[in-house]
């Protein structure tokens, strides 16, 4: 998975031999030679088609030879265009206003919501939605042929010549045209996958067995699978909202379509024997995450027979230039379409505009035999917790010729023979290592199965230690290894002390993941930096050494922590964990202390707190996807809810452990998806110890005192302003993802995203706590509920996030932070 991910990258950054016998490219204009957009375009005698920009700009080509182009709009008569040749670029296509539509109301721009066919046909489709295609049925199955592939676009000569390729030159016998843009493209990557696919509507669950993977040899197994699956969502274009690269399109078919798009009545004719309506749709306003297309409806059933559509260019979604999509039906009988073709392009590019490169995504999905109605026992739909089948990456090449739905063209066929070869160049291998260090942070040494790093936590910086270095790395036989060692070693240039951190993971059972785990660190840490706890032994926030914070905070920890754990995975994305951990916790600073009173007249202290404790975790993370099958994996989807629970029980006296006490811990985490409104996240922490603890064992409430945002913190609070032993707290961010700021019209073109959030936490501390505290700092809880309030700018240069922060309350406290700035960076779509 790694690798493919990596190529992807490689190409993405990097970024004429033709095929087909007719091809046009142009413009579409009325007598005033405005564009005409939305006009569709077919070659006379054939289902080949397309739909002019919003520019009213088209391309269209075909393996077969044409002389006449079909030219349509509403309002207009329909043209015959004669083809001077067989290719032509740049070609004007100009509509003449004429009366052969009367009976059919035109519309202009906006289209009316009243006396317009197109939505009376629309409000059909509605009402029979759920009675058309698979859902008619109790359970219904049948095979899938999904076939993938990634290609450079915009391929000249000048690219060509570049001295990045010297040696590469051969990759270029393979370029292609494009019949969807007419941009030339060089297929770099192909994955194939066979499977049987189930369903059952009364218990909603659904199932997907593979049969067979291929792919061009970057990358392997169900790593890739897993990759393209979270690239590309299987969606229902009958449902409300349509989910593409981690955003809501609405639907043409959604009901609250008519409040987003214009619908016009264009055309009718026999489809299979069939009579269809043909309905163009476009949008209402620019920047919305809407499509443009068209699509052909029964008119009995108002089942769809096909639809064509893509996302219009104004659309506020990053580093995607378009997205161009095509469903086909099949007439089982007088009632039911079942769909029989999926196909989906992308390009994507670090520019919307129309010169620069990219690299197409395209996948093909094909459905045959269908079954319905043979009901599985629902055992049969639950997902295995560690299952694979190499077998399944080991198809022959006989078996893929007689079992492929469909052949492979020629560039196809070639992406195999030429990454081959690919792999083999010296330059390739270069590039692909040093885009392979800045997408996982390591650097690796296959030959001695080690990686250095992660390189991005070599330098830090804290009030106690100055400048830290840090070197590290870990095992790596491959993504699934059964067992790995990591660890690092820490200088800091001012305390003048190493520091270090080591664990090792061995999986000892595949099938329910039961893993043995251990670990020692020895570091200096700013403990205040999280309300739950976990037991990574190497975990270390970035709030311990920020380079740049606001105030001053010498608040820093050194602690020795030693942990043993085991856990198992009895049910996928159910965990249970059972650990041991030994810690010394002493300040390193000597303007901080965790000192407490050891006597019951409180004239004692120790400075040390050593504490043995024993803890049992379960997490339970619901559509939680992942990659790999070794003692660790890697997510491929954070938008997953999280429940943890954390019960851990200190001990007194065993290894001269200082206290005796109980803490309960509770974590929930919940996306919401708001279809066209954005998306929602909710989080809430409840925790309680039972027992007399002193500083360095209760729950202090996060602070953030850097410039950059951190998840399951306060952004006004100061390490160690609040401390509690009873706590809750509660965050909400919504991401409108631009719906509000792409009504401002000299702001649409900026693609900025608006949010709003709030947190808050109500607290208490204990009075035994309070009196044996002798580390001079007083203790204030948020008795009275704390909260602050964030309005945010995101998207900003496609990567930054700007978020202003108030406090709702606490606004007298001295040092405190009523108002901050703080931002964050990150690659989103």
């Amino acid at each position: 998975m790694k690798k493919i991910f990596t190529l992807f990258i490689l190409f993405f950054a990097l970024a004429n031999t033709i095929s087909a016998q007719t091809k046009v490219s142009g413009i579409v204009v009325d007598n005033s030679n405005q564009p005409v957009p939305y006009a569709n375009i077919v070659f006379k005698g054939s289902n080949t088609g397309v739909v002019s920009n919003e520019d009213g700009r088209f391309y269209i080509e075909s393996p077969d030879n044409f002389t006449v182009l079909m030219v349509s709009f509403v309002g207009f008569p329909t043209k015959e265009v004669k083809l001077p040749k067989l290719v032509n670029y740049d070609f004007k296509i100009v509509l003449t206003e004429g009366n052969s539509l009367k009976e059919v109301v035109i519309f202009a721009g906006k289209t009316s919501k009243k006396n317009n066919p197109a939505l009376d046909i629309l409000r059909k489709i509605w009402e029979r939605r759920r009675k058309n295609g698979l859902k008619m049925f109790k359970q219904y199955q049948f095979e899938k042929y999904e076939k993938v592939e990634f290609d450079m676009n915009t391929i000249d000569s000048a690219f060509m010549k570049n001295k990045i390729f010297k040696g590469m030159e051969f990759v270029f016998k393979n370029v292609d045209t494009s019949k969807v843009t007419g941009k030339t493209y060089l297929p770099i990557f192909i994955n194939e996958t066979l499977s049987d696919f189930y369903g059952d509507n009364e218990i909603k669950k659904t199932k997907d067995v593979v049969k067979a993977n291929k792919n061009s040899g970057i990358g392997s197994g169900d790593g890739v699978s897993v990759f393209i699956k979270d690239l590309y969502n299987d969606f229902d274009i009958y449902d409300n909202y349509i989910n593409l690269f981690d955003k809501s399109f609405t639907s043409p078919l959604s009901t609250t379509g008519i409040d987003v798009y214009n619908y016009v009545l264009a055309d009718t004719a026999f489809i299979d024997n069939k009579w269809c309506y043909n309905i163009v749709f476009y949008p209402r306003r620019k920047n919305e995450l809407t499509f443009k297309g068209d699509f052909w409806v029964n008119d009995t059933t108002f089942a769809i027979k096909n639809i064509n559509m893509s996302v219009t260019k104004s659309a506020n979604i990053n580093w995607v230039k378009e997205i161009y999509i095509e469903q086909e039906f099949e007439v089982l009988n007088d009632s039911i379409f079942l769909p029989t073709r999926d196909y989906m392009m992308s390009d994507f590019a670090l520019k919307k505009k129309e010169e620069s490169k990219g690299i197409y995504g395209k996948r093909s999905t094909l459905y045959r035999n269908f079954k319905f109605d043979e009901k599985k026992p629902e055992k049969f739909f639950k997902q295995e917790v560690n299952f694979i089948d190499n077998s399944v990456y080991n198809k022959s090449d006989d078996f893929w010729q007689e079992n492929r739905f469909e052949k492979l063209n020629k560039d196809e066929v070639a992406i195999y023979k030429m990454i081959d070869t690919l792999k083999t160049v010296k330059k390739f291998k270069q590039m692909y290592n040093l885009v392979s260090v800045l997408g996982s942070g390591y650097i690796e040494f296959p030959k001695l199965n080690f990686d250095y790093g992660p390189i991005f936590s070599t330098v830090g910086y804290n009030e106690v230690e100055g400048l830290r270095l840090r070197a590290g790395g870990r095992t790596y036989f491959g993504p699934n290894d059964l067992w790995r060692l990591q660890g690092y070693t820490a200088y800091g240039f001012d305390d003048n002390k190493f520091k270090y951190g080591i664990s090792g993971k061995w999986m000892v059972n595949k099938k329910n993941r039961i893993i043995l785990s251990a670990g020692n660190r020895r570091d200096v840490e700013q403990i205040g930096a999280s309300l739950t706890n976990t037991n990574d032994v190497l975990g270390r926030s970035f709030a311990s050494s920020a380079f740049f914070t606001t105030g001053t905070n010498g608040k820093l920890t050194n602690i020795n922590l030693t942990t043993v754990a085991g856990e198992i995975e009895p049910v996928k994305n159910l965990i249970f964990q059972v650990g041991y951990s030994y810690r010394t916790l002493e300040s390193a600073s000597p303007t901080f202390s965790l000192d407490y009173y050891t006597d019951d007249t409180f004239t004692t202290t120790a400075s040390e707190v050593k504490q043995a404790e024993l803890s049992l975790q379960v997490e339970y993370t619901p559509g939680r996807k992942t990659i790999g099958y070794g003692v660790e994996r890697r997510e491929v989807d954070n938008q997953y809810s999280r429940f943890f629970v954390n019960y851990t029980q200190g001990y007194k006296g065993f290894i001269q452990s200082d206290f005796k006490y109980d803490k309960l811990q509770i974590y929930y985490k919940q996306p919401i998806i708001i279809g066209a409104l954005g998306r929602s996240n909710l989080i809430m922490e409840l925790g309680k110890t039972f027992g007399k603890v002193p500083l360095g064992l209760l729950s202090i409430v996060p602070g953030n005192q850097t410039y950059f945002l951190i998840e399951n913190t306060f952004s006004n609070l100061n390490f160690y302003e609040f401390v509690t032993d009873e706590y809750a707290t509660f965050q909400w961010e919504h991401n409108f993802n631009g719906k509000i700021l792409s009504r401002i019209p000299f702001m649409r073109k900026l693609n900025l995203r608006e949010l709003v959030g709030m947190r808050a936490v109500y607290g208490t501390v204990s009075d035994e706590n309070i009196a044996i505290n002798a580390s001079g700092l007083v203790y204030k809880a948020p008795v009275n509920p704390y909260w602050e309030y964030n309005v945010g700018i995101g998207n900003i240069f496609k990567v930054f996030r700007l978020d202003c922060t108030w406090r709702g309350n606490y606004r007298d406290v001295p040092d405190g932070n009523n108002f901050t700035i703080k931002g964050s960076f990150g690659f989103y779509f």
